[in-house]
């Protein structure tokens, strides 16, 4: 089954990365979360941290899996923190990926910042995302499901 799901990343410095990885999701014919655009970005960005937080909210809305994107600033990221304690007060299945060595757009790589949560956490590169990317959001959702826990 198609899930809806939410990628949670750090925009600044991950977002080329990001869509890499978002890309490969959406042309699988799966269904994602809307990816905020840069001038979208800065205009919800001048409104404050509440407004970031409500156009959270939203994205949220009807998602089942969380999928944490970890690239080098990720970890700082005081809205990737609030994604994650939002995702699991809805009951979403929590995923984390290790994007630090895909290249941005500038062909560079960066260091993962180590996971955010305790849940699954995979690297991009080396365990094949593009290829199970679906199987893992399919696991996070499982183990919901299973365990009653993020």
């Amino acid at each position: 089954m198609a899930r809806k799901v939410f990628f949670s990343f750090e925009y600044e410095h991950d977002v080329s990365r990001a869509m890499v990885v978002r890309k490969s999701w959406v042309t699988k014919t799966k269904e994602a979360a809307n990816v905020i655009d840069a001038a979208a970005f800065e205009a919800v960005k001048q409104k404050g941290d509440a407004k970031i937080k409500e156009w959270i909210d939203r994205q949220l809305d009807g998602t089942s899996v969380t999928v944490v994107l970890l690239g080098s600033h990720t970890c700082k990221s005081k809205f990737v923190k609030y994604e994650i304690e939002q995702s699991i007060a809805r009951g979403n299945g929590i995923l984390q990926i290790d994007i630090s060595n895909i290249e941005d757009f500038d062909g560079k790589t960066s260091r993962c910042c180590g996971p955010m949560y305790n849940a699954l956490l995979y690297n991009w590169k080396s365990d094949d995302g593009y290829n199970n990317l679906a199987l893992w959001v399919e696991i996070a959702y499982a183990w919901i499901e299973m365990t009653g826990q993020s």
